[in-house]
């Protein structure tokens, strides 16, 4: 059983800011210790919820630490109205489809 290290970040964007907060979301390179991150918008396209695998916690934990990842939380800072996020382990739940 694969156990995975889950970063999830839950943002409520200003109305009609969504084009200019997805500019400032895409970090310029990407941390090596990342291994999928995936993004979901709700339908009126004001809240979003990323999810991000990691190889371990501490890497997570470094690459929010990095001066990057300020720079990249700063660039969005503007068109966020609220944020939730948490650090999570898990694994894959099997379905028993056939």
């Amino acid at each position: 059983m694969v156990e995975h290290f889950v970063w999830v970040t839950t943002r409520r964007i200003k109305p009609g800011a969504l084009e200019e907060f997805e500019r400032a979301w895409r970090p310029d390179t990407y941390p090596q210790a990342l291994r999928r991150a995936y993004a979901y918008w709700s339908e009126d396209g004001q809240e979003i919820t990323g999810v991000s695998f990691w190889d371990t916690k501490e890497a997570c934990d470094s690459w929010r630490a990095s001066a990057a990842e300020t720079q990249r939380r700063d660039a969005m800072a503007p068109y966020i109205v609220e944020e939730r996020e948490g650090f999570y382990r898990g694994r894959e739940l099997g379905l028993g489809h056939t």
